[in-house]
Formats: structure tokens, sequence, C-alpha cells
């Protein structure tokens, strides 16, 4: 019976991957395309007169749609968790693809003023709340249909979603900038990825349309097994908001910064400290991409073998480490510029950032039951990630320009994934043995 049954697992799910990842994959592309651009972005949306503090302030807007997503974690994960994880995938979907298609539509500060920038804030804040409700939903739907002893694999890729999603902005904001030059691009070319995403959001629309319910999802709801109110159960009970504030402590709060670190402070680090130009600066991170990639698969199946809990605390504790020496290497092999060493350094984050990230999603769905999962997971997650890792450029850059020390920056990744690797090595549990609980 076993010999006959169990492949069939690994066939069902790997559909539901592709389903999930596609989907999740484009939302990430549409979210990261504003970072990309965000040098061109302040010179569109914001005053001439300082360029810093029209950098400062664009960081800022890309921050907002971070800081919002704990709200749409609340908002889409109460919704995935009464209705189902299929209904709030798609309107994710659409609520994220429609902003990010507008924002290629806008009015640019010289026409419009203050209103452009009003309307920029506004759909980056759309942005966010529907992200907010991606994630724990892929991660979810995934790990409610992983067989036992193997979602640290299954799930991590999902994690790789997010970094593919920077790699294929980075890919289409240099190849539309090489096609038009770099007058035309910084004019009005730069719109152009933003109005692409639309045929990305089609594709991905008609494949999640075909999905199924989650198994388990489906099953609480036959037995009439589904949380009145999500929210109440998630944040109210003594025993659950214990285990969200330690996942969010312990965990996703250092993972959240060593993320944003390893790639976007590294590439907005190169560009504007260290004097790097913009198409050496995104090739010399996608190619630390590319290389990086593969493990979040290796770290998600090596967690299935020793835990998450050691692998995350670990990539938490190397990047507090090693962020200094590696900065201060970024700077010397900028100038002269050596290619090969750059991408190397960037590379060793990626790498920290696959340690953290990797496990993290089968972590968080092994914390909670079924009938408030989407709910429970999502906002820790979305905190860490959102606030405290979103506002690493904007905190970063900020200290730079305060104190003239080019390494000020590192401060706050280095003392949040400290606080991460700390707590979470006293106080986290692992629950990767055995079923999800109902």
């Amino acid at each position: 019976m076993k010999s006959t049954t169990a492949p069939a697992a690994p066939r069902g799910i790997w559909k539901v991957i592709a389903a999930s990842s596609a989907g999740t994959l484009i939302e990430w592309y549409d979210f990261y395309i504003f970072g990309s651009l965000a040098t061109i972005i302040s010179t569109q949306f914001f005053p001439k007169g300082n360029p810093t503090v029209a950098f400062l302030s664009t960081l800022a807007v890309f921050a907002t749609g971070f800081i919002v997503r704990p709200f749409g974690a609340i908002v889409f994960g109460h919704i995935g968790d009464l209705v189902g994880r299929k209904y709030t995938f798609l309107l994710t979907l659409l609520l994220m693809g429609g902003s990010t298609f507008a924002i290629g539509l806008l009015p640019t500060y010289e026409h419009w003023g203050v209103a452009a920038t009003g309307l920029l804030v506004l759909l980056r804040l759309v942005q966010g709340l529907a992200l907010g409700g991606e994630y724990g939903g892929a991660a979810t739907y995934v790990a409610e249909h992983a067989p036992d002893g193997r979602r640290g694999f299954y799930t991590s890729f999902i994690q790789t979603t997010a970094t593919l999603g920077l790699f294929v902005s980075l890919g289409v904001i240099l190849g539309i900038r090489e096609l038009l030059g770099q007058t035309t691009f910084e004019d009005w070319g730069w719109r152009l990825p933003f109005l692409l995403s639309i045929f990305l959001i089609v594709v991905s629309y008609y494949i999640r349309v075909r999905m199924q319910e989650s198994p388990l999802f489906a099953k609480t709801k036959a037995e009439g097994k589904l949380s009145k109110n999500p929210i109440k159960e998630s944040f109210a009970r003594p025993e659950n908001r214990r285990l969200v504030i330690l996942a969010l402590l312990g965990a996703t709060l250092g993972q959240g910064v060593v993320w944003y670190t390893g790639q976007f402070y590294a590439l907005f680090f190169l560009q504007r400290i260290a004097g790097v130009d913009f198409v050496t600066v995104n090739l010399i991170i996608a190619a630390a991409l590319v290389l990086g990639t593969p493990f979040f698969i290796f770290f998600g199946s090596l967690s299935d073998r020793i835990g998450r809990k050691p692998i995350i605390i670990a990539g938490c504790l190397l990047a507090a480490l090693l962020y200094y020496p590696i900065y201060q290497g970024l700077m010397h092999y900028a100038n002269p510029l050596n290619e090969v060493m750059l991408i190397a350094l960037v590379f060793v984050q990626v790498l920290f950032v696959t340690m953290v990230y990797g496990p993290i999603a089968a972590f968080l769905v092994e914390l909670f039951p079924t009938r408030i999962r989407y709910t429970s997971m999502s906002l820790p997650y979305h905190i860490g990630n959102g606030v405290f890792g979103g506002l690493v450029p904007f905190i970063a850059t900020a200290l730079v320009a305060k104190t003239g020390n080019p390494y000020a920056g590192l401060i706050y990744p280095i003392g949040i994934a400290l606080t991460t690797a700390v707590i979470g090595g006293f106080f986290l549990k692992e629950k990767r043995h055995g079923a999800l609980a109902d």
C-alpha cells in the first residue's frame, strides 16, 4: 500500500508549489521594482533641490509599504482563516497588481506637485496591505499539503520567490534601460517595469483561480471547527499570544533585518555610498542572488533533519559578527572596482539570508493550529519583515547621513540580529516532528 501511494504526495504538492510560487514571485516582483528604482523615483516625485532629502523621502515611502504589512496580515489572515486560502490568494493578487500598474501611470511632482507624491504613498500602502496577506497564505497553503517530515524542504521553495522576484525585477529594469538608454529610461522608461506587471498578474490569476482549497482547511471547515474570530483567538488567548511574541522576537525580527540588509541595503550602499554605477550594482546583486538562491532549498531541507532553530539562530549570529568586515570589504573593492570580490561579498550576505529565511515558513506554520494559522503566523512575520526589516534601508541610510560614517548604518541590523540570536537561542522550541495541529 505504501509503495503505491507514497509517490502521489510529491506529484500533487509540486503542482501546489508551482501555483503558489508563480503568484508569490510576481507579487514580490511588483513590490520590489519600487525599491530597485528608488534612486530614479526620488527625482520624479519629490522636489529636486536636495537629492539626499529626496532619496530619504523615497525610502520613507518605500518603508510605508512595509510598515502597513502587519495590518494586511491581520485583515487577510482573518479572511483566510474564515473563508479560505484560495479566495484570499486571488484578492491580494489583484490588489497588488492593480496598485503596481497604477504607479506606472502616475503624473510626476513636476506636473501635479504634492498630489503626485500623495498618490504614490497611497498606492504603496495598497501594495503593502496586499503583500501582508500574500506570504502567510502561500506558506500555509503549501505546508498544509506537505507530508510530515518534509515541510522544511517543500516550503523552502516559497522562500525562493522573494529573492527571485527581486532578481526578475532587476533583470526587467536592466533590460529596459539597455534598450531605451539611460536618459530615456530616467525620463519615462522607468514606468515600463510597473506597467508590464499587468501581464504577469493575468498569468498568475489564471494559475491561481484553478487551485483547490487546502485539504486541512477543507477538513477543518467540514468538521465545523473553523474559528469564529481568528483575530481574537490568535492574540487574546495568552498561550497563543505568547507564541506570536516568541515567533517575532526569537525568529522573524532577526530574519527580517538580515534579509533586507543582505539584498536591499547592499544595493543602496554600493550605489550611493561606495559610488558604484547603477548598472554594475544591479548586475552584482543579480549575480549574487543567482548563486545564493539554491541555498534556500538546502537550508530548508536541512531544517527537516536538524531543526529550524539552529539554522535560523546561526544565520543571525553570523550576520551580526561579519557585517562590519563585509561592508569594509565592499568599500575597499568598490574603488578600484573588483566585481568578482563584490559579488563574493554580497553572496556571503545572501547566504545568511538563506539560512534565516529558508526554514522560517515551516517554523511558523508548525507553531499554530489550522483554525488560526493564517492569522497567527502572518502577524509576527510581517512585523519582523515589514517593520523591522523594511526600515533597514531608511534607518541605515539616515544614520550614515547623520554621522558621516559610512558604516554607521550597520548598527541597526547588527543589534536586531544579535537580539534575535539571544532570545531565539534560549526560548525557541522545535515543533518539526509529527502532523500539523488542527
